[in-house]
Formats: structure tokens, C-alpha cells, sequence
């Protein structure tokens, strides 16, 4: 089930994707797809969850039901855990809930996994003196994290902890061209998510606020 009203790029970039196992692994979900072993309903926004006789029914807001369920297994994104860092002094950005320096840069509404720029001890560190965040952790909401990501960061951070500050600084990393990108695609209107701009955002629109001119009365 998908929020999207069309299936996009849901299953990867497939033999584009320099990922392989990522595609690899997009190409065996669509392939069951095809088969008749999953089946797939896109432009489902799920309004209602009923509970019929012991199991699900899913109730979407157009008034469309899906057939029960045992089990409903929800992917609707998810925030990092900071609990545990309640004592610490932290700057994080208020949307993404990643590290501020970084926010911009792995905000997937303007960037894909590939099309990030690489982190290092820099822009992970936080106001509570020799803190990091790096890993998942660090881009907070966002869906784009690589585990090359994360190398990346976790050797910058140990070069500046050791003193190295030439190393912490040298990025050492280049993505691939991954081949998916991380939008949220449009909901009501698919038709148009291939009207312009990138493949993760709506082409920009002008917007005019109050009239050109008015009159008094």
C-alpha cells in the first residue's frame, strides 16, 4: 500500500542503482508484484484502522477498504531516539531533528542517498564539548543514510579525537550515483510529479500573496 498515487520509483533504481543489493532487492519486490504475490494500491491514505472479527481493515480516506488483515506492518518513517541525551547540550534542527550543520545538506525533500555531501567531526559536533553524533543518528528524520555515510563520519570523528586535524577535515568519500531519490512524491495529483523539477521535489511555483493593485472602497 502507498500513500503516493503512483508507484514511481518505489522498487529502486533497479540495474541503475550503484547499490546493487539495494536493487537488487527493489527488482525481487517488484517481480512478486508481477507475479500476483503481493498485490499493490497506490494513492491509499489510510483514514481508519477497524477491527473486524480479530482482524485489521484498513479504511482509506476516499472510502476505499482494503481486505482484512492478521497483521499490518506500518512504514511511515521514523525520528531518532534522544532520550538518552536529554542531559547533553545538543543543536539540533527543529524539522529533521539532525545535527543543524547537516540538516540542509540530507534533507530529502532536495536530496537523494547519493546526492548528499559527506559529514565529518565538523559538522557533527554539538555544543557539549568533545560530543559527535554520526551514524543514523545524525541525519535525525531523514531516510537518506548510507552505511558508507557513517564510515565516513565515524573516521573523521576518531582523526579529530586523535588529534589529526588535516584527516578530520579530508573527505574521504564519493557516493554513488544511487539511482532513487528520497522525495515523499505527491499524493493527490501524480499526474504532475513529472511536470518539472527534480525527481524528490515538485517543480518550484510562483505564488502570489493579496492583489497586483486595490482600490479604495
Amino acid at each position: 500500500m502507498l500513500r503516493r498515487g503512483t508507484v514511481g520509483n518505489t522498487f529502486g533504481g533497479g540495474s541503475e542503482d550503484e547499490l546493487p543489493e539495494r536493487g537488487a532487492l527493489g527488482q525481487r519486490a517488484k517481480q512478486a508484484v508481477e507475479d500476483g504475490i503481493v498485490d499493490l494500491v497506490a494513492g491509499f491514505r489510510t483514514e481508519q484502522i477497524l477491527m473486524r472479527e480479530g482482524q485489521a481493515e484498513l479504511a482509506a480516506e476516499d472510502g476505499r477498504h482494503l481486505d482484512r488483515a492478521a497483521k499490518v506492518f506500518v512504514a511511515a518513517g521514523f525520528r531518532p531516539d534522544l532520550s538518552f541525551l536529554s542531559e547533553i547540550r545538543l543543536d539540533l534542527d527543529v524539522r529533521l531533528q539532525a545535527p543543524s550543520k547537516v540538516a540542509l545538506e540530507v534533507d530529502p525533500n532536495l536530496h537523494s542517498c547519493g546526492s548528499v555531501c559527506a559529514t565529518g567531526a565538523a559538522d557533527l559536533a554539538q555544543p557539549e564539548s568533545g560530543f559527535c553524533i554520526v551514524g543514523a543518528k545524525s541525519y535525525g528524520r531523514a531516510p537518506t543514510f548510507l552505511a558508507l555515510t557513517g564510515f565516513e563520519q565515524v573516521r573523521s570523528v576518531v582523526a579529530a579525537i586523535a588529534g589529526d586535524t588535516a584527516a578530520a577535515a579530508r573527505v574521504d568519500l564519493v557516493l554513488p550515483d544511487t539511482g532513487v531519490c528520497g522525495g515523499a512524491g505527491l499524493f493527490d495529483a501524480p499526474a504532475e510529479e513529472s511536470a518539472g523539477g527534480s525527481c524528490c521535489a515538485p517543480a518550484p511555483q510562483l505564488v502570489q500573496v493579496g492583489t497586483a493593485s486595490s482600490t479604495c472602497c
